[in-house]
């Protein structure tokens, strides 16, 4: 259990860097948007309770990135495409995984409670975004896969790697 969460921690955090230093460092400068986690983070904690503390925003974007997003791989995403299609290769699964957190992001959060156009009205911010969700799910992914650490659904346990 101590080293699944170590593990879980790890892919999160570095999963989290690669999805920061590409959407707001890489892209902007290879003269792409520059996407902005932290406000929408922001905007989700003034909708939902109504004020948006100084800090809670960051805090709110790093447990993403650094936890939830990485639990919602290691048990859902993972576990179902192997009790579907086991033999589905976890590269696949991680990048479909990353196209569903920009659904949930910019469609859920930013639509739905925020309030903003669907997809940020599917203008430059919208397709870095994609991107890097995508890298995202892959990195995070990839960490998990190295260690071993993905769950079997019939039993919940923990297996090794195929």
């Amino acid at each position: 259990m101590k080293r699944t969460a170590l593990t879980i921690l790890t892919a999160g955090a570095f999963a989290t860097i690669a999805f920061d230093a590409f959407g707001q460092a890489l892209s902007p400068l290879a003269g792409y948007a520059k996407l902005a986690p932290v406000g929408l983070a922001g905007g989700t904690l003034k909708a939902v309770f109504g004020s948006n503390p100084a800090g809670a925003a960051h805090l709110l974007h790093t447990l993403t990135g650094l936890i939830f997003y990485v639990l919602g791989y290691y048990l859902v995403a993972r576990p179902v495409q192997r009790a579907v299609l086991p033999n589905l290769h976890w590269s696949v699964t991680a990048a479909v995984y990353g196209v569903a957190l920009w659904v949930f992001a910019l469609y859920g959060m930013a639509h739905l409670v925020v309030g903003m156009k669907p997809f940020l009205g599917f203008t430059g911010i919208t397709w870095v975004a994609l991107w890097g969700h995508v890298l995202y799910a892959l990195v995070a992914a990839a960490i998990l896969e190295t260690r071993g650490e993905v769950f079997d659904l019939p039993g919940r346990r923990a297996v090794a790697a195929a």
